[in-house]
């Protein structure tokens, strides 16, 4: 009797078991050598309030010098500050401007890293202020959360552009055994509204199709629990 008994224990804990792990799969309608929609490229457009440094160089250091802010210990004029990487930051104004050096403001929000570079270039060209201009712009305090049923919960810095849900549950640490894969909800704010996007994570066409795989800041994962 006690012999049958341990059977159906051990077998009980195998279903569950296997239970478990189709929970836990990811693309599971994915096959090898398939192909499928991907969301169109989405890279992260600035915001009123966002931090980006903006570093001007060229062949003259002296003459590139004149537009880049001085790093300095603590606040600067206009609210900027000093980054993570001991650069000086600008913060993007309420009304998506920032302060630049010899220019006076320059309307940035709306714009990619890479369009605010080439269009700081193109303006230093133009102006004849600096015919060789090498701008590089990165992000300074822009940032996602990540929710719920992770690992490691809690707020992410954003430091590249096309970062995508995937990229956030790795790096809160994947899913616990608790998080329900099919229901992951991204919320995102703009223009006065709020939208919560549902992805399926066991589902490659739920994620790969989703207007919520590339993640912009300030954007909330959140992982239901089961």
């Amino acid at each position: 009797m006690m012999k049958h008994v341990g059977l159906y224990i051990i077998s009980a804990v195998m279903l569950c078991s296997c239970g478990a792990s189709r929970h836990i799969a990811y693309f599971r309608d994915m096959q090898p050598d398939s192909a499928g929609i991907v969301a169109p490229v989405m890279e992260i457009r600035l915001q009123p309030y966002d931090k980006i440094s903006i570093v001007v160089s060229s062949r003259d250091p002296k003459l590139s010098a004149l537009f880049n802010l001085p790093v300095v210990s603590g606040s600067v004029a206009g609210g900027d500050t000093i980054g993570g990487r001991g650069l000086s930051v600008y913060t993007i104004d309420r009304a998506g401007n920032i302060d630049f050096p010899v220019m006076g403001t320059v309307h940035v929000a709306g714009q990619t890293r890479d369009g605010v570079a080439k269009m700081l270039k193109l303006r230093l060209a133009e102006s004849k202020l600096l015919a060789d201009a090498v701008v590089t712009v990165e992000f300074d305090n822009l940032m996602l959360s990540v929710l719920g049923e992770v690992n490691r919960p809690g707020n992410f810095m954003i430091t590249r552009d096309c970062i995508t849900v995937l990229d956030a549950i790795g790096m809160a640490g994947d899913l616990t055994r608790n998080g329900d894969r099919r229901k992951v909800m991204v919320v995102r704010q703009e223009n006065g509204r709020r939208t919560a996007y549902r992805i399926d994570l066991s589902s490659g066409n739920s994620i790969y199709s989703s207007p919520a795989y590339y993640l912009r800041q300030n954007d909330v994962v959140y992982v239901t629990p089961r």
